[in-house]
């Protein structure tokens, strides 16, 4: 009979030739940072209260389980076939596992976390997590930025066409809509993600299906944000379809403040443009902002006097030096895209194979060039109709003295564009222009433009959440797994920003301006959570056996700087264990 395989130990062994030693190589990399963010979070704890009941033979608990798969999207970002793999190699202890455990965990079991994750009210768990996180690391919400991107999918999803209940819970529908992505042809969902002034800190997710639109979303936002707060006060900062009348008058009539950007679609800002076109408006400047080295590189004004929309809030008209220089390049290189695409449909016009054989078919690509480049009002392309005659023998045969020739006609076309220079310059006098509407009284306008700016900064956690955490492509085909990982990856992005802030303030605090953590030992002013992170890469712990004797433990000598990174986030002892 068989004797059972025992489990394989943990982390990387190496054998002597002889077989005396043994040497055991675990790795401990970022775990005890991770570890020290997660305790204070009360992550597991969480996890253990709105987690349904589980049966207590579960050879590795759910919430371990998903602990694990965070640690894991935090340090290495295996996909989830890889994560047993990744477990294998690192230090059980610091990722809540036995030995035993290691050995059971897989990407079934993974998934099965994931459903009863799902299973969980998934909100409530957010909304208590992020609400402990702003009382345990004294995080301001007095400024509150929000925004949403697409999370696009490869796969048809056909069960997933629609929205439907699934064990009590909506499971959402993967379809097609807005795709932030550029890619109009695959199916998406929605991320909506809002997070603080004070450190870009997540404190509210929400996923949608994919044809729902951001204008509808700002209203139930904004109420889950007056539980998390408690108040109504906080400034809700979002981009221009947040300024819908209905949306303004909603926060406006419940007694909140919002910040937001005028669409170009309203007639405000019609108007203003055309009075800036017909004449010089006064301009007052309000802020001017320099880079690291102390050079300008943008300058900020307004135009006076202050005015309003049509629903009586305050509207600010903004100009930017920087701004009116993207402007401009920015229609330069619409130009010349579209000069380039018209000289590449002339050729195909002039071919002897040329598909396009009317006018009207000409007409409809001219007018989608122009659509796609944006230029429908600063180029004007001209149709023109050529005949060409070509003779041709009457019967085939050498010709001779009483060949006939029969003439045929073909109709080719040809196009002209002229670039409207009069439009050009119309539009050239407003380059750097931008409108804010709030209907705060109190702020100054160089307060309402900084508060604004810090919107880029939910940008770098959605850019953050597609390249560093590699969020799509999605390995999954279950879309209530995808929703589930989806509120894992909201916990990530908590503890990287966490982590961010925390050494950043320690920096501030001890009047640090920089630590050298890119390549060459380079200065970095504002360090990254990836950047620290990799940079305890390497930290392993050696186990070396011999005989029966006991093993001998020892583990990487950290560098300075590593060192200094610990003290600096108040746990210099976190690797002596």
């Amino acid at each position: 009979m068989d004797q059972p395989q025992r489990p394989r130990q943990p982390g990387e062994t190496a054998r002597s030739k002889r077989r005396r030693r043994i040497l055991n190589s675990r790795r401990i990399a970022a775990l005890p940072i991770l570890e020290h963010f997660l305790s204070r979070l009360r992550l597991r704890q969480f996890l253990y209260d709105h987690l349904p009941h589980e049966d207590r033979r579960t050879r590795v608990p759910t919430a371990t389980g998903l602990l694990v798969l965070l640690r894991n999207l935090l340090i290495s970002r295996e996909p989830l076939y890889g994560v047993g793999e990744w477990a294998a190699r690192q230090e059980p202890e610091l990722l809540g596992l036995s030995d035993t455990q290691v050995a059971a965990l897989n990407d079934d079991r993974i998934g099965r976390a994931l459903d009863r994750l799902f299973d969980a009210n998934i909100p409530a768990l957010a909304l208590k997590v992020a609400a402990h996180a702003v009382r345990e690391f004294d995080v301001s919400l007095d400024q509150l930025h929000n925004d949403s991107t697409t999370i696009t999918f490869h796969g048809d999803y056909e069960s997933a066409q629609r929205e439907r209940t699934l064990r009590g819970r909506l499971r959402l529908a993967v379809t097609w809509g807005h795709n932030k992505d550029h890619r109009p042809d695959l199916k998406q969902l929605l991320y909506i993600l809002t997070v603080t002034g004070d450190g870009a800190v997540p404190v509210q997710f929400r996923v949608e299906s994919g044809n729902a639109t951001d204008d509808r979303s700002h209203q139930g936002t904004w109420d889950l944000l007056c539980q998390l707060t408690g108040r109504r006060d906080f400034l809700y900062i979002a981009d221009c379809k947040l300024a819908s009348t209905e949306n303004m008058a909603y926060l406006h009539q419940r007694g909140g403040r919002f910040l937001s950007v005028l669409p170009r679609t309203r007639s405000e800002d019609v108007a203003f443009r055309a009075a800036v076109v017909r004449g010089d408006l006064p301009w007052r400047r309000v802020h001017d902002k320099y880079d690291d080295d102390g050079h300008l590189v943008d300058r900020f004004s307004i135009c006076e006097p202050p005015s309003q929309t049509a629903e009586g809030y305050r509207l600010i008209w903004y100009h930017s030096t920087r701004k009116a220089e993207l402007d401009a390049e920015a229609r330069l290189t619409r130009l010349e895209k579209a000069l380039k695409r018209l000289d590449e449909l002339r050729a195909k016009l002039a071919s002897t194979r040329s598909r396009y054989r009317s006018r009207a078919k000409v007409a409809e690509a001219v007018e989608a060039l122009l659509r796609d480049c944006d230029v429908t009002e600063r180029i004007t392309v001209e149709i023109h109709e050529q005949v060409i005659e070509k003779f041709r023998q009457e019967r085939r045969g050498r010709p001779g003295e009483n060949t006939k020739y029969v003439r045929e006609e073909t109709l080719r076309y040809t196009l002209k564009h002229r670039i409207e220079l009069e439009r050009l310059e119309e539009e050239s006098r407003c380059d750097g222009i931008f409108p804010l509407v709030s209907n705060d009284r109190a702020m100054t306008e160089r307060e309402l433009l900084l508060a604004y700016k810090q919107q880029p900064a939910i940008e770098r956690r959605f850019e953050h959440l597609k390249t560093d955490f590699v969020v799509a492509p999605m390995y999954l085909k279950e879309v209530s797994r995808i929703q589930a990982l989806l509120c894992v990856y909201f916990f990530v992005l908590l503890v990287e920003a966490l982590l961010e802030r925390e050494l950043r303030r320690a920096m501030q605090r001890e009047g640090i301006e920089s630590l050298p953590l890119y390549p060459e030992r380079r200065a970095c002013r504002r360090p990254a959570a990836r950047k620290v992170i990799d940079l305890f890469e390497d930290v392993q712990r050696h186990s070396l056996a011999a005989g029966k004797r006991p093993p001998e433990v020892f583990s990487t000598v950290l560098n300075r700087l590593q060192r200094r990174i610990l003290r600096l986030l108040g746990i210099p002892k976190a690797y002596e264990s």
